[in-house]
């Protein structure tokens, strides 16, 4: 088995009623639970990443007191909060490797993060043999993006889970999911595909 799964950002900032709440964002955080119960034999590696920001900067330029929600934001996902911790719908007993980014700058994609040893997930990718991953959580328009972009230049075979991501700009989203297909990646509900 050569499969995981990268759960991006599924935590308390990103869903309703968060800092930057994301319509949709709870019923993501139990579908994608309700995946791992029946699918979790499917993969060999389950990660999961956060945002993971500073608290005493503006992170590189990532928070601005008057954001243009395009490359700056308000603050969120601080580090130690309860902003940037999981959504508690998240069940996160499954997750293998954890993953933390935008630590002190911008970071969308769970490649640019580092795993609790310090290890990139590229590093750990390799290491397990992986070559195909599937892609979900939040948000479709930003960092889910980001993290199958990436993950399909590191070679690896990308599929994302339409039911199993919600973005912050429904037609940006659709942009997205059609750039997503052009760039390789398999876009699909989960119940139509196996693993």
């Amino acid at each position: 088995m050569s499969r995981a799964i990268l759960i991006v950002d599924v935590q308390n900032d990103f869903t309703e009623g968060g800092a930057l709440g994301v319509e949709g964002g709870a019923a993501v955080a139990r579908r994608i639970s309700d995946h791992l119960l029946t699918h979790g034999e499917d993969y060999a590696l389950v990660v999961a990443s956060r945002d993971w920001h500073d608290a005493d900067n503006d992170n590189g330029g990532h928070f601005a007191d008057a954001p243009d929600f395009v490359d700056t934001w308000p603050p969120h996902c601080v580090s130690g909060t309860a902003g940037a911790e999981y959504h508690p719908d998240l069940d996160t007993s499954a997750v293998d490797v954890h993953v933390r980014k935008g630590m002190g700058r911008p970071a969308y994609s769970v490649f640019e993060g580092e795993a609790e040893d310090g290890r990139r997930i590229t590093e750990v990718l390799a290491e397990r043999g992986i070559t195909e991953v599937d892609v979900v959580g939040l948000a479709t328009d930003y960092c889910v993006r980001q993290t199958a972009l990436d993950a399909t230049a590191h070679g690896q075979h990308v599929r994302v889970f339409t039911d199993l991501i919600a973005g912050v700009h429904p037609e940006r989203s659709a942009e997205v999911l059609a750039e997503l297909g052009h760039a390789g990646v398999t876009v699909v509900s989960s119940g139509d595909t196996t693993a």
